[in-house]
């Protein structure tokens, strides 16, 4: 494992969640520099404490230096050319990571779209340090034509999205059939590491790999699961984040539309997070689910780990989410399996008023045409 030198928030939440993405991207965190403002305009960093920072790593020598912040290009040039080494900023880790964990044929176009994206919003900055006769070469650029390299990304990001159409459109021949079957569907969403996959085993008896790692599900995984002596079909999506970019979301868009075709969507919450840490968590998965078009009444919010937790605790997480208002939430443990029934007869309402409703509305059971 190479080892990284972690810039970050001097906060115990922010710096858990750092060292954890470095971790998953393969690198093992030597020294943890803690600031309470990373977005300086020059460095990220004050002046002061890049010497600090020399220091720093002439001692531990580190393969690299993550920052745990979007840098402007002009930042991550500027870090670079003083430290004489390779800068990671938030988004390039979280790529790493993403590279890393892709293993389908769609998850691995998606992964390369989202990184032609980061390519192309530093390209400006590449080619005005070049018409200035600079060699930015801790960005990864060597010697380019202006245009070459436009076109070049321009050339990558076309090729890739035309493969994601044709799977997208097989995506949609898999729902249409799904739906003419009369099968229900249900989707997993939530944090990464809020146990989404540890439930998913624990409602289809699957052993899907289950680790603290972030990022394990990269593709979706559909599965059949007993709904009141029905079967239904289940999915497992990628986990969110904060402060993930939203060309990267867009990059995803193809497996977390899923989400828009379902009928129920379980919204797993890791209960045994401080209520800072919930509330971050809660407010990263609410705008993600709103920015994809994902329908409220769908929703279902299961507080995950909640064995950890006494009863008034969990009624403590209820009221700082607000979900008592026209939500619909249980506390549930994957790993115990309490109130996963439960959750069952839950999703079983949902499917149930869904018919009613569609019954209502032409007079008979709609329900998978």
């Amino acid at each position: 494992m190479n080892s990284a030198v972690l810039i970050t928030y001097d906060q115990d939440d922010m710096i858990d969640e750092a060292v954890a993405l470095c971790e998953s991207a393969g690198y093992k965190v030597k020294h943890v520099i803690k600031q309470n403002f990373l977005q300086k305009p020059k460095y990220g960093l004050s002046g002061g404490k890049i010497e600090d920072l020399k220091e720093i790593i002439s001692t531990v020598k580190p393969d690299v230096v993550v920052f745990d912040e979007i840098l402007k290009p002009s930042q991550n040039y500027n870090l670079a050319s003083e430290i004489k080494m390779e800068i990671l900023d938030r988004q390039a880790l979280i790529l790493q990571i993403f590279e890393k964990r892709s293993s389908s044929t769609e998850s691995k176009l998606q992964v390369k779209l989202a990184q032609a994206r980061y390519d192309m919003s530093r390209a400006k900055e590449k080619v005005r340090l070049s018409k200035k006769g600079e060699q930015p070469g801790f960005m990864g650029l060597g010697t380019f034509e202006v245009d070459v390299y436009y076109n070049e990304i321009k050339k990558r990001m076309i090729n890739i999205k035309s493969k994601l159409v044709k799977s997208g459109k097989q995506r949609k021949l898999h729902r249409q059939a799904r739906k003419r079957l009369g099968f229900k569907t249900i989707s997993l969403a939530g944090y990464t590491s809020a146990g989404k996959t540890t439930l998913f085993n624990a409602l289809t008896g699957e052993q899907r790999e289950e680790n603290d790692e972030l990022f394990t599900t990269l593709s979706t995984t559909v599965r059949r699961v007993m709904i009141n002596q029905e079967v239904a079909l289940i999915s497992d999506t990628i986990g969110f984040i904060s402060k993930l970019p939203a060309y990267m979301i867009e990059a995803f868009k193809s497996t977390l539309e899923e989400l828009l075709y379902t009928d129920v969507v379980i919204v797993v919450i890791d209960a045994s997070d401080n209520l800072y840490e919930l509330q971050k968590k809660f407010k990263s998965c609410h705008t993600t689910l709103n920015e994809i078009g994902v329908e409220s009444n769908k929703l279902v919010f299961a507080l995950n780990k909640s064995e950890l937790l006494d009863a008034d605790r969990i009624l403590d997480i209820v009221d700082w989410l607000e979900l008592k208002e026209n939500k619909k939430w249980i506390d549930i443990s994957a790993v115990t399996g309490k109130n996963v029934d439960k959750l069952k007869k839950i999703i079983d309402n949902i499917f149930q008023n869904y018919i009613s409703e569609n019954s209502d509305k032409v007079g008979v059971n709609t329900y998978g045409n």
